[in-house]
């Protein structure tokens, strides 16, 4: 930040103090300190004639402002009516209505008076997303405001730096705007402070009985479009349909968590060898640290299975038979077992320092231009989504090529492994590369296996900062990547990414307010009443007892209709993709058997090469048979590991070279002025609000041309 900026203005802002806001501001008619309220509230803050919603009111032309589509629970603490929102590089700002809230903060553009819209993705953002708020004046430097620094002066510009780059620029005319502009920059300071909302059920955010007013709208529609849906693997049916859908003979579905008693970070059902009574699985547990043991995540047509699983428990002694039931679970006849360990990806503290690093590069005026590549690589964060890919084409080629079992190995077994398995899927399934593929497998590896979103994405006052660690949105990078690389194997788009991006710091979803399963179920909300969700439409009860047939409080992530249009929801879509949701996995040709040895052979994947491992409990490794040809190594090419066999069909081998891998400038660098732009592609709409733009600029420049 620098020292003052002319006229009070901040870098990369385009107003220039009260003098860049004048033109086009109106007054809002709204006293000072003008309170917001929602529709069915009552109280002093509520104006207007008796019948009508304070929400309606003030703002907009005819003393009513558009109608702000809140949520039950939520309070305007403050607002600004008559603030502009500087958008675009073009010099363009937006009338409209400023508002903050307990949760969030929001901006109403001006609308037809007591329009019903939604409020848009690009109009606000969740409190705990503030990384930083900057408020300054013609007459003051520029000031970082916290819950405890005192503002001084009377802000006439307002930028609210964005955990997700985003950078929102608001100024204030001098339409009577200065107490309100005033308290409106308090209160977001102050409520950025206390936005505690995660991990608190106390404020409900949806009725049982409402549903956002598109969706309502929208779901008889959407349920003709014969789409897929998306499974929350919160149900056993859930899980039994996907292991139908894998062919993954000789596994089941065991219920032995249905209490989470085994393993509270665990999902309730597991994919278990057949084989395996759960009276012997209960045996396994303790042995592996947070109890968490080997369980399948996918099966490769050509016979390889991919499991996860923490590290084995230092203190563990198992006894003969705890041998015995280990032994099935890892091996289990199904030839060698191979060790994947997450040793040679970064740390959490690496994934961490090289986020921060990369945010403060992307701001405006970070580091001078010259210099600007040489920082980016002293980041590390291409380096990081680099070493994912690699070790993903390496899992993914060994699976494809040879009939074993690759089990991922993390000690905590609830990050890099989320990570990692979620890759290799990407890379050998078609149906995770699909829209609803793709959903569900975020459903399965990170949410249902207990990946600890609220502590890693630092929406915890409470939490360390070394607990903080991006890994979802390292993952979000990585498949980026891929999508960048195969765009036509991908059915959903850029847009997608971003929106999930984006949304990974919404307030309004229960995908990312809980670290477990169990969690969840044992919050004051009330469950969710189906199992499956169309990811363009309602809710669905595939069977069972029937619930609310309404989104209960929390609904997941992919009930985009509360926050997306349905035109911005056609642009999740990728046109140019595979047609059609992909069903079964392509069989291919099967996999040759594994030279390397026999069923209880244990081997190391570690940096593309493969070697001998016992396993801990062995005091001398068993026999090996005879080698039929060394492990090669791999360099995640279509030699390596795959030996001379061509990649199968589905199978996606990315090149992870230096030049290949690409800085994601539509996330990264959207707080730069002349990267702004929205989270979506070019819409019509937005296409003729910038052809009105232009045209209004031509015409005041031709009144200034001589005659």
């Amino acid at each position: 930040m620098q020292s003052r900026a002319p006229r009070g203005g901040m870098p990369g802002h385009g107003c220039q103090g009260r003098a860049g806001c004048r033109s086009g501001g109106r007054d809002a008619g709204a006293g000072p300190g003008a309170r917001g309220s929602f529709p069915g509230r009552s109280g002093p803050g509520a104006r207007g004639p008796p019948g009508q919603s304070p929400c309606a009111m003030s703002g907009a032309p005819g003393g009513r402002r558009p109608t702000f589509p809140g949520l039950p629970g939520e309070r305007v603490l403050e607002e600004a009516a008559g603030a502009r929102q500087r958008r675009g590089n073009g010099g363009g700002s937006v009338p409209g209505t400023l508002l903050c809230t307990n949760h969030r903060l929001a901006f109403l553009p001006g609308q037809a008076p007591g329009s019903r819209g939604l409020l848009h993705s690009e109009d606000e953002v969740a409190l705990p997303c503030i990384h930083k708020l900057v408020a300054a004046s013609s007459f003051s430097k520029p000031k970082v405001l916290t819950a405890a620094s005192t503002l001084k002066f009377i802000p006439e510009e307002l930028a609210v730096f964005c955990r997700d780059f985003r950078l929102l620029h608001f100024c204030f005319p001098e339409n009577g705007l200065a107490p309100q502009a005033f308290r409106v920059a308090n209160a977001i300071a102050q409520a950025r402070e206390a936005a505690a909302w995660l991990g608190d059920a106390a404020d409900g955010w949806a009725s049982p009985g409402e549903a956002p007013p598109e969706e309502e709208e929208e779901d008889e529609e959407d349920e003709e479009d014969g789409s897929s849906t998306t499974l929350l693997f919160e149900s056993l049916r859930d899980w039994e349909e996907e292991l139908q859908r894998l062919g993954a003979a000789g596994w089941r579905v065991s219920a032995v968590n249905e209490r989470f008693d085994m393993a509270p970070s665990l999902p309730q059902y597991l994919w278990v060898p057949s084989g395996l009574l759960d009276h012997d699985l209960k045996r396994t547990f303790a042995h592996f640290q947070e109890r968490r043991v080997p369980r399948l995540c996918w099966h490769h047509p050509a016979g390889g299975d991919l499991l996860r699983a923490a590290s084995f428990h230092p203190a563990s002694e198992p006894g003969s038979e705890d041998v015995r039931c280990l032994e099935e679970l890892l091996l289990g006849g199904r030839g060698p077992c191979v060790l994947a360990d997450t040793a040679e990806l970064p740390t959490l503290a690496d994934i961490q320092l090289a986020h921060l690093r990369l945010r403060e590069l992307c701001l405006p005026g970070a580091v001078a231009e010259e210099k600007w590549l040489s920082a980016l690589e002293g980041t590390r964060w291409l380096d990081h989504v680099r070493s994912c890919l690699r070790k993903a084409v390496e899992v993914a080629s060994l699976l494809a090529g040879k009939r074993c079992s690759v089990v991922l190995q993390e000690p905590s077994d609830r990050d890099l492994n989320c990570l990692l398995a979620s890759l290799v899927q990407l890379l050998g399934d078609p149906h995770a590369r699909s829209l609803p593929g793709f959903q569900s497998l975020v459903q399965r590896e990170w949410v249902a296996a207990g990946h600890p979103f609220p502590r890693r994405l630092g929406l915890l006052c409470q939490d360390s900062p070394r607990e903080e660690a991006p890994v979802f949105l390292l993952f979000l990078d990585c498949t980026w990547q891929l999508l960048w690389q195969f765009p036509a194997d991908f059915g959903f788009t850029e847009a997608f990414l971003l929106a999930l991006h984006d949304s990974s710091f919404s307030p309004y979803f229960s995908t990312f307010r809980f670290s477990c399963q169990r969690q969840r179920g044992h919050s004051s909300l009330p469950r969710l009443p189906s199992q499956t969700y169309r990811p363009m439409g309602g809710w669905q009860d595939p069977g069972g007892p029937r619930g609310d047939p309404h989104p209960c409080s929390f609904p997941p992530v992919w009930a985009w209709g509360r926050r997306y249009t349905r035109q911005q929801r056609e642009q999740f879509r990728n046109p140019a993709g595979p047609p059609g949701p992909a069903g079964s996995l392509i069989s291919g040709t099967p996999a040759e058997p594994c030279p390397w040895g026999g069923p209880r052979l244990v081997l190391t994947l570690a940096k593309g090469s493969l070697c001998p491992h016992p396993l801990p409990w062995w005091s001398r490794p068993p026999p090996r048979p005879p080698l039929r040809g060394s492990p090669p190594g791999s360099q995640g090419t279509q030699g390596g590991l795959l030996g001379t066999r061509q990649p199968p069909p589905g199978l996606l081998l990315p090149c992870t070279a230096g030049p290949c891998v690409r800085l994601w400038h539509r996330c990264y660098l959207r707080g730069l002025p002349q990267e702004q732009r929205g989270r979506l592609a070019p819409s019509l709409a937005g296409l003729a609000e910038e052809l009105q733009l232009l045209q209004e600029r031509l015409r005041a420049w031709n009144l200034r041309r001589p005659h």
